[in-house]
């Protein structure tokens, strides 16, 4: 575990201004990864600044301004419980899941299994290597799923990267058995189109339902040729997860989607989605797919209806995920300017871009539209040299607000208040300073979740936190419990 200084921090207000199933896979409890992922949503993990972005940074750092390299600052109300640094597996982190006493956590070389029935002190169970970006992770019983975006020689936890120009290449969805958590068990791989970068799980009794996002299609793809204008639906047998098998691909852009450049300068082109997340109380999920946010019926699970589709030309540059509250009249979609892997979190791109866009659900049915309230974006400053940008959260179990918490990068951890949806407010943070004063470097938390009283985060470089809130506002989310949670399948915490 890794004690760390913790410090306040000055506050300011962003301006306007400018191989197959029945495989074992590979357990490492030390050492490094053999095999090596490629790259998912950026492309380098590092690029160098100008001489007067580093003396900015360097200034801002002094003037405390922005917290010093790696220096901790939090809110009064946050308490940093513990870390726990990457071990064998050194690739980025990336989501949560979370199963009774145990946190989930993907990396680029495969997924960690950790032991939180302590908070204050997680343990290792097993590492697993098996590389494949972004290893998107989810569980549900006994089995675990695994996104692999990226072009693999084949579907085993030993492949190697080859080039998706090739037919034999292989991306697609990994399922393991982990009913011995020291122990998981491969267990089965269904290969989709043009991968899968994120997916979300729709659970039944006897089957599990896997939304899978991906996009980015081109004609010299074999698997991953255009029009990519939908998802693919896998079904999982629980009691035999090796029959899994692709059995809709179902069409949610008939006209082709937002066109992007030059039609609409800035904004991503829809080629598929990122990330889709259910509320299967409601039979509802709402999708964030590149240049649209959807809002759509899952009464059948194997064939979702689109309900209403909404566009942002002006600030959004590329829906990236979203958040329903418990009363699933409002959806809080996220917008990934940058891809991940710039600094937007300063007066250049102001408070609109890079941010939340808050919808209120208005109407009834099938009727039911989504109607834009007001954007959140963080309003502590960054360094030019941090990327940050609205990235993965979740809702904090409360009655009678609407509560998120969300990572930001490097921005950090953020706690904000968004039941007023023309008027959302942050009331909690916890961040790092900046990783480096000389190079824009991807860093800080992937995933910010609210599970069983405490809040998680996977940080992309530092590892594995816990983090503890105690505010008026948040703690009697501390008396709801769940014994699941992907944040993706949001669930009913008050109707049980």
């Amino acid at each position: 575990m890794t004690s760390l200084h913790t410090t306040p921090v000055r506050r300011r207000r962003l301006g306007v201004a400018a191989a197959a199933a029945g495989l074992f896979a590979t357990l490492l409890m030390a050492g490094p990864a053999a095999a090596t992922p490629d790259p998912g949503d950026s492309a380098a993990t590092r690029t160098e600044v100008s001489t007067r972005q580093e003396a900015e940074a360097t200034a801002a750092i002094k003037s405390g301004e922005v917290p010093g390299v790696d220096e901790i600052v939090h809110s009064p109300n946050i308490t940093h419980l513990a870390n726990v640094p990457k071990d064998a597996l050194q690739g980025l982190n990336t989501d949560l899941a979370f199963q009774g006493k145990y946190a989930y956590a993907g990396n680029y070389d495969g997924f960690r299994i950790f032991d939180i029935s302590n908070p204050k002190s997680p343990k290792t169970v097993a590492q697993v290597l098996c590389p494949g970006s972004q290893n998107d992770i989810s569980v549900s019983g006994n089995l675990l799923f695994l996104s692999t975006d990226s072009s693999r020689s084949d579907n085993s936890c030993a492949s190697t990267t080859q080039p998706a120009t090739e037919k034999s290449s292989w991306e697609g969805m990994k399922v393991f058995d982990i009913s011995d958590k020291r122990n998981p068990k491969y267990v089965a791989a269904v290969e989709t189109a043009c991968g899968s970068h994120t997916h979300t799980l729709v659970p039944e009794r006897k089957n599990v339902y896997v939304y899978v996002s991906s996009y980015s299609p081109s004609e010299a793809f074999p698997d991953c040729r255009p029009p990519h204008d939908g998802i693919s639906v896998i079904k999982v047998p629980r009691q035999a997860p090796e029959k899994s098998r692709v059995v809709n691909f179902p069409v949610l852009f008939p006209d082709g989607g937002n066109p992007g450049a030059p039609t609409n300068p800035g904004v991503s082109k829809t080629t598929g989605c990122h990330d889709i997340t259910v509320l299967p109380s409601k039979d509802l999920a709402a999708g964030a797919c590149m240049g649209d946010g959807l809002l759509f019926s899952i009464k059948d699970p194997e064939n979702p209806k689109i309900i209403d589709r909404v566009q942002d030309n002006v600030n959004f540059a590329f829906w990236h995920s979203a958040t329903f509250n418990q009363r699933a009249d409002k959806v809080v979609f996220t917008d990934e300017l940058g891809g991940g892997s710039a600094a937007t979190c300063n007066e250049e791109i102001g408070p609109k871009r890079g941010a939340d866009g808050i919808y209120d659900i208005v109407g009834r049915g099938d009727h039911r539209k989504l109607v834009f309230r007001s954007y959140f974006k963080i309003d502590r400053p960054q360094a030019d040299t941090e990327v940050c940008v609205a990235h993965n959260g979740s809702i904090i179990p409360v009655k009678g607000r609407d509560l998120m918490v969300q990572a930001w990068y490097q921005g950090g951890v953020s706690v904000w208040d968004f039941t007023d949806s023309s008027k959302p407010k942050e009331i909690g943070f916890f961040e790092r300073g900046p990783v480096s004063t000389d190079e824009v470097t991807t860093a800080g938390p992937w995933s910010a979740y609210y599970y069983n009283g405490y809040i998680y985060s996977n940080d992309i470089a530092k590892g594995f936190d816990v983090l503890r809130i105690d505010d008026r506002r948040t703690d009697p989310a501390k008396r709801v419990r769940t014994d699941e949670l992907n944040v993706q399948t949001q669930p009913d915490y008050f109707d049980r």
